[in-house]
């Protein structure tokens, strides 16, 4: 039986839920804070959270196991241009990525806290980690898509 059909299929899915999740739950965040509702910002920080921790995460782990496995068994050299292009956006999207999950944790916690207390306003430092949230959001999403164009595309970059 062969297996690279198989893993390319799970490296697809898995890229779709990795941005898909990742682009879905940034919409829904951005538009819950500015809704101006306490209680809906709790509930979706706190959504955003989970869905970073059962979907996003274990697609972040797949994705690279998964593309180096079909890389060998494809033949690519692992030094092959668009590959290592597409590894070197990888590492900024987790690198924007990572800081971003501590961020969405304190937010949840933070409006959590305030839907509890029946706030009608976050804190300063909700608003404060939330445009960190957004600004790191952006590159990382943008990394995405190349890495998305540079695996459907392979094109001969350098070399």
């Amino acid at each position: 039986m062969d297996l690279y059909p198989w893993i390319k299929t799970l490296h697809v899915l898995s890229s779709v839920v990795l941005v898909g999740t990742g682009f879905g739950t940034a919409f829904y965040l951005f538009m819950a804070n500015r809704s101006g509702s306490v209680p809906a910002q709790a509930v979706v920080s706190r959504l955003v959270v989970k869905a970073d921790l059962w979907m996003t995460t274990p697609a972040v782990i797949i994705q690279p196991l998964s593309g180096v496995a079909m890389t060998l068994m494809a033949g690519w050299p692992l030094t092959t241009p668009w590959l290592l292009l597409a590894l070197a956006l990888y590492f900024v999207a987790g690198a924007c990525w990572l800081p971003v999950v501590v961020l969405q944790l304190r937010m949840a916690a933070l409006a959590k806290e305030a839907a509890a207390q029946g706030a009608t306003e976050l804190p300063t430092r909700y608003w404060t980690m939330a445009r960190w949230w957004e600004g790191l959001g952006y590159p990382a999403f943008a990394a995405m898509v190349v890495v998305f164009g540079l695996m459907v595309m392979k094109p001969a970059l350098w070399g």
